[in-house]
């Protein structure tokens, strides 16, 4: 069991929105899995998975069609990455 505190669901929901242009960022070189990505943004694994959920449900990230060796799906941007 991890010692890191978990945080209200409600606050991690929250900051969805000001996430996606992180995760479109770290995904700019291409796909990685939930907790590539959340190794890159420093970020604790279950709420990148929140995040990377909500893009993937809005359009925003593809997920692989076969898991990685480890039994992680690969997401990648959708239709240019980052938005300016």
């Amino acid at each position: 069991m991890s010692n890191t505190p978990t945080r209200d669901i409600r606050e991690i929901i929250r900051e969805e929105p000001l996430m996606h242009r992180p995760i479109l960022r770290v995904l700019a070189d291409g796909p990685l899995t939930v907790p590539e990505i959340a190794e890159a943004l420093g970020r604790p694994a279950d709420e990148v998975l929140f995040w990377v959920m909500g893009m993937r449900r809005y359009g925003m990230l593809a997920e692989s069609k076969d898991p990685t060796d480890d039994g992680y799906f690969s997401y990648a941007a959708v239709g240019g990455g980052v938005p300016s």
